[in-house]
């Protein structure tokens, strides 16, 4: 919600839109705007987005809280982190996700021509990318489950600890796969969520992409 009316004053003041007249766009008072943007009253999904419809920004999504810790407020926070809480990120493929990636230079260059992006206020060490979920393998009965079509950012620069949801490759691979990376016994091993799915061993040759920092779906 702060996030929310951050970025809602932010793009007003660029715009040079009052509350009336950002009433006056999405049908409601100034008193019902100003309601908002103080805290007294919490708008919903639907009602935020009208905002940032009539304010000529992108819809919100809805986050699953599978996240890497964000700085404490103790903590020196960048500029560019504290006053542009939104960040865009590639949605790749499952077959080339490195690969896209092969360039410093010219990021995501050979998909670049038809790229798509989507928003996110996490802030990635590396060059992070979005992949769709496909597939029941990481749909759980209950708890965590991450189901076929939400989208997960994928993080190179977090280290892949047991616990960790992670993108994995064999070299022999056409694909990447979606697993979490677990311990038993001195080995680790990539496990589903889905107990019907099996396990597979983590051998040396197995290479991590990255470490899943989240998951969002879009309503």
């Amino acid at each position: 919600m702060d996030k929310w009316i951050e970025l809602v004053k932010a793009k007003m003041s660029e715009l040079n839109v009052t509350q009336v007249e950002l009433g006056e766009r999405v049908g409601m008072s100034q008193g019902g705007i100003g309601h908002w943007l103080n805290k007294r009253r919490e708008p919903g999904i639907k009602e935020m987005n009208r905002v940032l419809q009539a304010l000529g920004m992108d819809f919100l999504e809805v986050a699953m809280v599978i996240r890497e810790p964000q700085p404490s407020a103790d903590d020196e926070v960048p500029l560019t982190h504290k006053y542009n809480p939104y960040f865009r990120y590639p949605v790749s493929d499952w077959r080339a996700p490195c690969e896209a990636r092969e360039s410093e230079a010219t990021p995501y260059a050979k998909t670049r021509e038809a790229q798509r992006f989507e928003l996110t206020d996490y802030h990635a060490g590396g060059a992070a990318f979005w992949l769709r979920v496909t597939g029941d393998s990481m749909t759980a009965p209950k708890g965590l489950s991450v189901p076929e079509g939400m989208l997960i950012l994928v993080d190179p620069a977090v280290e892949a600890v047991p616990g960790k949801l992670v993108v994995a490759q064999w070299p022999d691979s056409p694909e990447a796969i979606f697993r979490k990376l677990d311990e038993e016994g001195g080995q680790r091993y990539l496990m589903p969520l889905n107990p019907t799915w099996p396990k597979a061993l983590f051998t040396d040759d197995c290479r991590i992409i990255g470490v899943v920092v989240q998951a969002t779906v879009r309503f």
